[in-house]
C-alpha cells in the first residue's frame, strides 16, 4: 500500500517527492536549501551529481510505503531506468521549510 504524495504530513518532504516524482530539477532544487547536502548508504554524495544520475536523467520516483518521524523519514519504492526498483530508507532534515539534508539507502525488511 502507498502514501499519496499529497497525503505525506511534512510540506519541505512533500514538495521533494512531488518534484522528484514529476522529474522537475527546477521545482527539486527548489524544494532544498541552498547547501543542501545528501549521503546514500552511508557515504556522503556531491548532490547535483547523484540527483542528475540517480533521479533526472534515470527518471527516478518514488512510491511512498510509510513515514515515520512527524514525516521526516520515509520508507519508499524508489525506481529508475538504471537499477530498477528497490525498497529504500529516507531521512530528511529541514531548515526554514525546505530540506537542509536526505539520507537514502537499502531499507531493511
Amino acid at each position: 500500500m502507498t502514501i499519496p504524495v499529497d497525503r505525506l504530513s511534512q510540506p519541505a518532504v512533500r514538495a521533494f517527492v512531488t518534484a522528484l516524482n514529476a522529474n522537475d530539477r527546477q521545482a527539486f532544487f527548489e524544494a532544498l536549501t541552498p547547501d543542501a547536502t545528501m549521503s546514500d548508504d552511508g557515504s556522503e554524495r556531491d548532490l547535483k551529481e547523484w540527483t542528475d544520475r540517480e533521479i533526472f536523467s534515470a527518471n527516478g520516483r518514488m512510491e511512498v510505503e510509510a513515514e515515520t518521524d512527524g514525516g521526516l523519514a520515509l520508507v519508499a519504492a524508489f525506481t529508475n531506468d538504471t537499477w530498477g526498483s528497490m525498497r529504500t530508507a529516507w531521512r530528511f532534515a529541514v531548515d526554514g521549510g525546505k530540506v537542509s539534508r536526505f539520507e537514502t539507502g537499502q531499507a531493511g525488511d
